[in-house]
């Protein structure tokens, strides 16, 4: 006789009851993923399984007391938290419409200036494969604070359905921890010239066409700039990116940054002895700019194997009184290794195609050392620069807070925006981030295109070390909805595959003027949710039912 045919159907029935009425046992499509994360800010992006208006991201240090709310109604959500403090881990879980995701952890990025930073580099990973797996698990293993992404982040066609398998799918862990700065590689152009990929991610939109292809930003003393090398190699419309208006960004922001370290990240390498070789424009367009702004080092994908240059000036290695720029190509995060076809050439100081791995960078004061991470643990790879560096300014002394009016609205959008310092005698300097900056406690700016932009205020002050604080603003293009609604203008032709969901982004929402966040608030809430426990219990009932009904029939 069946055993199982026996037993008492009233422990599967309390099973039954208690898995559904707990709201805890389902599964998100996509796990939370961190975004933008500052040293005051972070955005928590999920999918949800059917629309839902009561999502909300629980969070704090060492607890989660303090809730943000979701603005959104539909299934996709991103979720800005602010008022945070740098350098800092916090505990965050996501509650919506019956179902809470496990708690996990992240560390908000330090105050800009401070003089230790870890991260790790790959690219040429999106396969979805076991050994983008095994790269992705040994990097959460060295716990880097963030992860710059160096294109083909979803193979073959960047397609929103390989984002969610390719990318999203086998980075789960890695993704909901650290935060995720990206670059596009070509792959992700070849749908719709790489929209899935601006649908999916939330990155920085600090140039003057609000865009997300191309950014930069601080993380501690080391200034990061991400360039878009489709674009500048020709393979996007001028309505969407040009290499023109790369150039003149990168000049600009290369030239006013303060901080000591400056790494730039693309997919197509200058400097490469792979299969797909040098890519001439990048480096004849852009190499002097690094050269001239000090550029300390640059990482590339395209090529699927590991190779570092000597310090590289103009179309030849530098020399020994010259400085020169190292250049990487860091393919190995997951797709199939190719094997060098020439003779390692004069300017490769190591290339490797046998291993995947990642690059682990940890810059400390005036050093900064890497290694080639293996997938088992081993170094193939080390190399370390050194600079000097001005003594640290003194800590910054006192709090700063920014409030904005209108922090959301359609282009062209007005908002008015105001820094209240704790020190007397201070000057405030706004970066609205999208190229254009201001001066004064209470400023106005016009956004004249669509996108969600950090506003970053700094405060001054003689003898002391500045101090900053940020807001988002939100502005939707002509005629779309509010942002976060999940719908959108019905003459916008996506051109998206057929996996793609409607508006498969919404706008992050607006800052108020309390940002963000409401401490100790109730979760709980009612409605908007197509299937909640209300809806399963019924549902665990018939099953039951049905169950008895079968048994009682034997």
């Amino acid at each position: 006789m069946d055993r199982t045919k026996s037993l008492s159907l009233a422990p599967l029935a309390a099973l039954l009851v208690m898995g559904f009425a707990s709201g805890t046992a389902l599964a998100l499509p996509r796990d939370p993923y961190l975004q933008r994360v500052g040293p005051d800010t972070a955005t928590v992006a999920f999918r949800l399984a059917s629309n839902c208006s009561a999502a909300q991201v629980r969070y704090g240090v060492g607890n989660t007391s303090a809730a943000a709310r979701s603005t959104a109604t539909s299934r996709i959500h991103a979720v800005v938290l602010t008022g945070l403090t740098p350098a800092t881990t916090y505990t965050y879980s996501v509650d919506a419409c019956g179902e809470t995701t496990p708690a996990k952890t992240f560390v908000t990025a330090p105050v800009p200036g401070t003089r230790r930073v870890h991260f790790a580099a790959v690219g040429d990973f999106g396969t979805g494969g076991s050994d983008q797996r095994k790269v992705a698990a040994s990097m959460l293993t060295n716990k880097p604070e963030l992860f710059v992404a160096l294109g083909d982040n979803a193979y073959a066609s960047g397609t929103e359905t390989e984002f969610q398998t390719n990318l999203f799918t086998p980075m789960a862990a890695l993704l909901a921890q650290v935060p995720m700065f990206a670059t596009p590689g070509n792959h992700e152009y070849v749908t719709n010239e790489a929209q899935p990929y601006l649908d999916n991610l939330y990155l920085p939109t600090n140039n003057a066409e609000g865009s997300e292809r191309y950014y930069s930003f601080d993380w501690g003393h080391v200034h990061f700039v991400s360039i878009d090398s489709n674009c500048a190699v020709g393979l996007a419309s001028a309505s969407k990116c040009t290499l023109a208006a790369q150039k003149a960004f990168v000049e600009k922001d290369l030239a006013a940054t303060t901080q000591p370290w400056k790494v730039v990240f693309f997919h197509h390498p200058s400097w490469s002895s792979g299969e797909h070789g040098s890519q001439l424009t990048m480096r004849r367009q852009f190499g002097p700019l690094f050269e001239k702004y000090g550029v300390d080092l640059v990482l590339t994908g395209h090529d699927h194997n590991y190779e570092r240059s000597k310090p590289m000036l103009g179309d030849a290695e530098s020399g020994k009184s010259e400085r020169g720029v190292p250049y990487l190509v860091v393919g190995g995060g997951g797709a199939t290794l190719r094997k060098f076809a020439t003779s390692r050439p004069s300017w490769s100081v190591m290339r490797d195609d046998a291993a995947h791995g990642f690059l682990d960078v940890e810059v400390v004061e005036g050093t900064l050392t890497a290694k080639l991470v293996k997938t088992n643990g081993g170094t193939l790879d080390s190399f370390s620069l050194t600079k000097e560096l001005p003594a640290p300014p003194p800590p910054p002394q006192g709090t700063l807070n920014v409030t904005v009016g209108s922090a959301s609205g359609a282009a062209p959008h007005t908002a008015s925006f105001v820094a209240t310092a704790s020190q007397a005698g201070t000057s405030v300097t706004w970066d609205f981030g999208d190229g254009v900056t201001a001066q004064g406690a209470q400023v106005e700016h016009v956004y004249t295109q669509p996108g969600t932009y950090t506003a970053r205020a700094t405060a001054t002050s003689q003898g002391a070390a500045p101090l900053t604080a940020t807001t988002v603003v939100t502005v939707t293009g002509s005629g779309t909805t509010d942002p976060g609604t999940g719908e959108e203008d019905p003459g916008t032709d996506t051109g998206a595959d057929p996996g793609t969901p409607t508006n498969p982004r919404p706008g992050l929402p607006s800052t108020p003027s309390t940002p963000g966040i409401t401490p100790g608030e109730d979760s709980e809430g009612g409605g908007g949710c197509a299937a909640g426990p209300g809806v399963l219990l019924p549902a665990a009932a018939l099953l039951l039912a049905g169950l008895i009904r079968r048994r009682r029939s034997r």
